[in-house]
């Protein structure tokens, strides 16, 4: 996708020369963030959310007192305007949390095994018993020796690093739940996006004789946390904006953006109409390209009308006693159950779970939406998870008090064999518009974490502002550093697919 006229970064009409405000598409990390760094500079801005609370897919639930996190958010990056940005908007109320994740897995006997995730080499092998890492082994060397040929595919990347016996125990089922697609079907990039390369051999010595240079990469211990949730940075940053000036419409979805030339100059939403100086949207691809009025050319329409995305469900269930388990999650890498994820919410946060003497577990279901999972009926969907958790030996049915469901759609852009081609021909019309820029995850359909989406919100602000002439597209999309505190950028780990997560600094 390089190769582009980014005339819409470039030469911006600046929001305080014209009347209207800028308005904001979308009150997600991105969007807040844009509006919240314009009110800053004291212009006018309007955002338009089509939901009921803001967040996006970052916010936080709350049911009955009980308050859960929907995809698990590690506010821990590398991006030191956006720490200082989290930081400002939180003050007191951001916490300093352990971390700590680990994979659920079944060995060859069926025996249940956690192993740190993300998979470091000495744990793996020491958890994998002399049978199985002569297999891996094996794997290993044949992947290590034999033509690689052309690798389009996750599974061929992955396989040709890694030996297909370690693809198969632990790559396929889980992407494969996230995805609900073969892993034939996923694109290479999205591997070489988020997984670091494995030395085999260097992970074997480590596990079994040490790490004489005593160079070994570490994950971060601790992460900074939100003490009722992310959510509460989203609600905070949306009342500041409104303190500077800034509004926050809710429950006003936008349903046409009206083009003159190449200015989006009015949007529709409910039964306003909001007349636009400059517009900066976090609206997946496909809805934007849907509602623009004239239409964009016939190839774009079918370009956008081609994007996929994969959804998820989360149920949260409120059980009697102890905690489960002392992970933020645990990664449930076991093909006989469904649930793909399991976070205990207390680990969190001691703020998400009223009740002393309960334990608040959310069990997340990849789907799409209007599949049969979507469409289950919520008590049937709390007795799906319970019966899962019991069938993974981590509760007894009788402990169940009561439990919620929350639907997240368009939770993350699908990286199929099309998604790269169809982007671009999209951008072919975005970077024609002068007073337009796309933010955000679903705004670049890329599977950025929170910390770049914020990020890409900041650079577009100063595109439009500054007159600066960032490349918005090409804000680093990489989550995989942000789990590592690194001395040696060669110490093993694998780090599999997840899912939203700040950290996660964003799983998100």
């Amino acid at each position: 996708m390089q190769g582009h006229d980014d005339k819409r970064n470039l030469g911006l009409a600046r929001p305080g020369t014209r009347e209207n405000p800028t308005v904001v598409l979308g009150a997600g990390p991105a969007g807040l963030t844009a509006a919240y760094l314009l009110a800053k500079r004291g212009l006018p801005v309007v955002i338009l959310e089509a939901e009921n609370q803001v967040g996006g897919i970052a916010k936080t639930a709350v049911r009955d007192g009980y308050r859960f996190d929907l995809g698990g958010h590690r506010f821990f990056t590398k991006a030191k305007e956006v720490d200082a940005l989290w930081h400002e908007i939180m003050r007191e109320e951001f916490l300093e949390r352990p971390r700590m994740s680990r994979i659920y897995w079944r060995d060859r006997r069926g025996r249940a095994k956690f192993l740190d995730y993300p998979l470091r080499g000495p744990d793996v092998m020491k958890k994998l018993g002399p049978i199985d890492l002569t297999k891996a082994l094996l794997s290993y060397i044949w992947a290590a020796i034999k033509p690689k040929g052309k690798e389009e595919t996750y599974e061929e990347w992955v396989s040709n690093r890694f030996g297909r016996w370690l693809f198969n125990q632990f790559f396929k089922s889980y992407t494969e739940k996230v995805w609900g697609v073969p892993t034939s079907e996923i694109r290479a990039d999205w591997a070489a996006q988020r997984i670091k390369n494995l030395s085999f051999f260097r992970a074997a010595w480590s596990a079994f004789f040490g790490n004489r240079a005593n160079k070994v990469t570490s994950l971060i211990s601790k992460f900074n946390y939100p003490r009722y949730g992310p959510g509460q940075m989203w609600e905070t940053m949306t009342d500041d904006i409104e303190q500077l000036g800034g509004r926050v419409l809710l429950n006003h979805r936008v349903t046409k953006l009206e083009f003159e030339g190449d200015k989006c100059v009015r949007l529709h939403a409910r039964d306003e109409v909001f007349e636009a100086s400059a517009v900066i949207s976090s609206l997946p691809l496909r809805n934007v390209v849907g509602m623009a009025e004239p239409k964009p050319r016939t190839e774009v329409v079918a370009a956008a009308r081609g994007l996929r995305y994969r959804d998820f469900l989360t149920v949260a269930l409120v059980l009697d006693g102890e905690d489960l388990f002392p992970d933020n999650w645990i990664y449930i890498h076991d093909p006989k159950v469904t649930v793909g994820r399991i976070q205990n919410f207390r680990s969190w946060s001691p703020w998400m779970v009223p009740e002393p003497t309960k334990a608040c577990v959310g069990l997340e279901f990849f789907c799409f939406a209007g599949d049969e999972l979507w469409e289950t009926d919520d008590d049937d969907l709390v007795q799906l998870a319970m019966r899962e958790l019991e069938q993974l030996g981590l509760a007894r049915r009788d402990q169940l008090e009561f439990g919620f469901v929350e639907r997240v759609p368009k939770a993350y852009p699908m990286y199929d064999g099309e998604y790269a081609e169809r982007v671009s021909t999209i951008r072919s019309w975005l970077d024609g518009l002068d007073n337009f820029i796309q933010v955000g995850r679903n705004g670049l359909h890329r599977y950025n974490n929170s910390d770049h989406s914020m990020l890409t919100a900041m650079r577009a602000v100063e595109n439009l502002v500054d007159g600066a002439e960032h490349d918005i597209w090409a804000v680093n999309a990489e989550s995989a550093y942000h789990e590592e505190e690194t001395q040696d950028e060669k110490q093993p780990y694998i780090e599999a697919p997840e899912t939203e997560s700040m950290k996660e600094p964003l799983h998100s």
